[in-house]
């Protein structure tokens, strides 16, 4: 869809939000509450059934959506490949922030399969690898396939992704969308940070909502793939990177490493710690991932603001002509480039979006390990965890400056 578009951040508003992130997590450290205040208040929340308007509603957008990628134009001005990239993948984040888990009720797949439990049951120890699978396939599609804006092959992985998720359905039952689609788990993983819950009908404390996403196998894995997705991205962008020649090979090798390091730093950090058994320590990664969410939104925001706003534009006018026949519906299809006519202010907003997902994230890890670890390591198994959300929040900003 095009390469970045954003100035960089200039460097004194790298350096004060980076002075910021550290000053306020020591704080936080330091000086906030002994005893933990969101653990163990809100009972996890079985969801009801799926509201049947938002699942029509689904369905005939995604069935307008695989219109426009199947039988638009084989170019960059498909409203379908657009969609996908821009208002699906970035738009998906801010869409579970207002409404929490609506992506529970549109998703067209959990409406073909039905609400039946499945021929099988779902194996627990697989947890949220597909998932994680799933996310990296599409990044690697996004980010690193050696042309991700070819529709063919674009075309190619929404169908094998279908065919997936309908299959899965049909032998699992919703519990493989819990676990194994792609869209929905980073869906399922955003929305307990929406002020809003049960499909609207409550309110609650985000930093509450945290603790309610459930742990299982690949859990880090998803969070590691999103986060380190990202970071790849701004890292392709850099003068660095884009004079070199990249490979495929060298493309992939480097996203899935930059993935990797995010997960394995984060386990690390969670388990240093000690007066724990070796059980209880390797538990620790699972039960601290959900402070990984506030950081990953954070950096989504950053990152793609303009793309989601400007580009997001373009998306809906290619969606407008589905078929590519020049149809101007709402007339001029024209792009307000909103933010980057605001430099500095969009500069601001990026690094208070990578600040307070970095806080928010220093908050609920500190206090959910309040409730795991020890009285005599409360302070000092924390270290780790508070040196590397540090370094996540640098490296995020150094990210954005050097593009």
């Amino acid at each position: 869809m095009g390469g970045a578009t954003d100035l960089p951040i200039p460097f004194i508003y790298a350096m004060v939000g980076a002075s910021w992130a550290l000053t306020i997590s020591f704080a936080v450290l330091a000086l906030a509450w002994k005893e933990p205040r969101f653990q163990h208040r809100v009972a996890v929340v079985e969801p009801g059934r799926r509201r049947p308007w938002l699942a029509v509603a689904g369905l005939l957008l995604t069935a307008w959506v695989l219109v426009a990628l199947f039988a638009g134009p084989d170019d960059a001005s498909n409203g379908g490949l657009q969609a996908l990239y821009i208002l699906v993948w970035v738009g998906l984040v801010p869409l579970a922030l207002l409404s929490g888990h609506v992506w529970r009720d549109l998703s067209p797949w959990r409406t073909l399969t039905g609400r039946a439990s499945g021929r099988w049951e779902y194996p627990e120890r697989l947890g949220y690898w597909p998932a994680a699978l799933g996310l990296l396939a599409f990044v690697w599609l996004e980010l690193a396939s050696p042309d991700p804006g070819d529709v063919s092959a674009v075309r190619t992985w929404v169908a094998v992704y279908a065919v997936a998720m309908l299959a899965g359905g049909l032998a699992f039952g919703p519990r493989w969308f819990d676990r194994a689609d792609p869209f929905d788990v980073y869906s399922a993983l955003v929305a307990p940070l929406s002020p809003v819950a049960r499909g609207g009908r409550a309110s609650r404390n985000p930093l509450r909502g945290l603790t309610t996403i459930p742990v299982a196998p690949g859990l880090v894995a998803v969070l590691a793939v999103l986060l380190g997705s990202t970071a790849y991205d701004s890292f392709s962008a850099s003068p660095f990177w884009q004079a070199r020649n990249v490979s495929v090979i060298e493309g992939t090798a480097t996203l899935v490493g930059f993935c990797v390091v995010v997960g394995v730093l984060f386990v690390a950090a969670a388990s240093a710690t000690g007066g724990l058994e070796s059980s209880a320590r390797r538990a620790l990664p699972g039960l601290l991932a959900h402070s990984l969410v506030p950081i990953v939104v954070g950096y989504v925001f950053a990152h793609y603001l303009t793309y989601l706003v400007e580009k997001g534009q373009s998306a809906f006018f290619a969606l407008l002509d589905p078929l590519g026949r020049g149809w101007t519906p709402l007339g001029d299809p024209s792009v307000a480039y909103v933010l980057s006519q605001h430099t500095s202010t969009l500069a601001a907003v990026k690094v208070t979006c990578v600040v307070a997902g970095h806080v928010v994230a220093v908050v609920a890890a500190h206090d959910r390990a309040l409730a795991l670890l020890p009285r005599a390591h409360r302070l000092s198994g924390q270290l780790a965890m508070l040196l590397l959300m540090v370094a996540y929040t640098f490296t995020g900003l150094y990210l954005l400056f050097s593009v």
